[in-house]
């Protein structure tokens, strides 16, 4: 039975189920087209200019400097890398011992005394707690003064040398570090400090064995982000530790360049060498998203 133009079995006023059905396959449609364009321009950003280093690792000295987007005539990355790395009498080995040394060092660090102070000030309710925060908030507006902590490294002796370094990259790093733990340390409540101190826990097991745990996820966000940036960084050694035997890797870029002569088939050899440590921590990005984002919603 029909009614004017509606049937007995619709609604007046209900969606067409073909509309519907229309317009959800071209949401899908423009879904995929935005994805493709989005890989293209990951590709050509990320991908295309980490092709382009290992093809020139892999040429000889003379097809490497005319900077061409080719296959190598000849194939030669192994015998490249081992060339950047047995130069100057291993110097490479050398910079990477240097390297991983002032980044675990400095991370250690960093993780320890980051939690401490986020515990601290998250805990607290008081005027040092606020101005703690304020000075946190400048050391991340603050650029570092580079002449004066080479006058301080100076007088305490620790000018040129890994345990000054680490120094400098604590104190430039701790105001993020602070400020990602704190942010999830506000989402842990505070019922667990205070059960714990009834049942007969000192601050600092409460600390130790309730609070340093449910950091992981954070903390993991600290290492990663924090060993990539001290690792990767080149401004550092090259004011606060210079001398041959300090050498670290992004310093080692110096060895196959100079105004007269570069061996840009070396060059990138050692860009890929320096670079391959890094690419491990893709395989944290899960913690990474999960540690920056878990203290945005208070629980």
């Amino acid at each position: 039975m029909k009614a004017g133009n509606f049937t007995a079995g619709t609604r007046i006023g209900a969606p067409d189920p073909a509309t519907t059905g229309t317009a959800k396959i071209r949401k899908l449609i423009a879904g995929s087209w935005i994805d493709a364009v989005a890989l293209v321009v990951i590709g050509m950003i990320f991908v295309v200019p980490f092709v382009f280093i290992v093809l020139t690792a892999a040429k000889s000295r003379q097809e490497a400097a005319l900077f061409e987007f080719t296959w190598p005539s000849q194939f030669q990355l192994f015998q490249n890398i081992r060339e950047v790395i047995a130069y100057g009498n291993y110097r490479m080995l050398l910079a990477l011992w240097n390297s991983t040394l002032l980044t675990v060092g400095s991370v250690t660090l960093i993780v320890l005394l980051a939690a401490m102070v986020a515990y601290v000030m998250q805990r607290r309710r008081d005027r040092v707690a606020d101005a703690a925060g304020i000075v946190m908030l400048a050391g991340l507006i603050i650029p570092p003064a580079v002449v004066p902590t080479i006058f301080l490294l100076q007088e305490l002796n620790l000018y040129k040398t890994i345990p000054g370094l680490i120094m400098v990259q604590v104190a430039s790093a701790l105001p993020f570090a602070i400020l990602v733990l704190r942010a999830f340390m506000a989402s842990i409540p505070r019922e667990l400090d205070e059960a714990a101190i009834i049942d007969g826990a000192s601050p600092t097991r409460v600390f130790v064995s309730i609070i340093l745990p449910l950091l992981k996820p954070a903390i993991v966000t600290v290492i990663v982000v924090q060993a990539v940036s001290i690792y990767n960084d080149f401004a550092g050694p090259l004011y606060f530790l210079p001398g041959a035997e300090n050498v670290t890797v992004q310093l080692t870029l110096y060895s196959f360049i100079s105004q007269f002569s570069s061996q840009w088939n070396l060059l990138f050899a050692n860009v890929l060498v320096v670079t391959i440590p890094p690419l491990l921590f893709i395989f944290f990005r899960r913690q990474i998203v999960a540690g920056m984002t878990s203290g945005a919603i208070k629980g």
